[in-house]
């Protein structure tokens, strides 16, 4: 599969599931997907970004030695909205992040979360890894709480959603 000639147009749901098909658990492939992602053409990499997180979703193990990347590309104000919304999606959908990411990761989450000028699926992602890890740190429960009461009045249907159900959290 050439990775390079299909994302130069716009790819479908269907050419994101035969990319992911086609990576599987393959690491060498994975990481020429993973090359695209985090250093391609501005277009190619929004459009590498979505089957990358399906594919960690499907294999977490294949991100495991680029999260220190994704968590530079994360806090990169430069990369667009999709690139963002597919790093918070796999971190809210794969594998737990390594512990020696918490701290960075909930820093984001949170900027992400209080920021109003978010994308709202970014904000809805960031609401769940906060969540995640409020099983580990439950000293950061009160923080989120917080965070999602201010934003709750002006929140849309997703995030308002997921924020109702931390806030039940005990």
């Amino acid at each position: 599969m050439n990775l390079p000639v299909i994302f130069t147009a716009a790819i479908k749901k269907e050419t994101v599931a035969a990319i992911v098909e086609w990576i599987g658990a393959n690491q060498k492939r994975f990481d020429q997907l993973f090359g695209l992602f985090s250093k391609g053409e501005p277009r190619v990499v929004q459009r590498a970004a979505w089957p990358l997180s399906y594919c960690v979703i499907r294999h977490p193990e294949l991100i495991t030695p680029h999260y220190g990347k994704i968590i530079q590309l994360l806090n990169d104000p430069a990369q667009p909205a999709a690139v963002k919304r597919n790093i918070l999606r796999l971190m809210d959908q794969g594998p737990e992040t390594p512990k020696k990411f918490h701290g960075p990761v909930m820093d984001s989450c949170f900027r992400i979360l209080e920021d109003p000028e978010e994308t709202i699926a970014s904000r809805a992602f960031a609401i769940g890894i906060l969540s995640r890890m409020t099983d580990r740190y439950p000293e950061i429960l009160p923080e989120l709480k917080t965070a999602l009461e201010f934003a709750l009045p002006n929140a849309s249907p997703g995030v308002r959603s997921r924020a109702l159900k931390v806030l039940k959290k005990k």
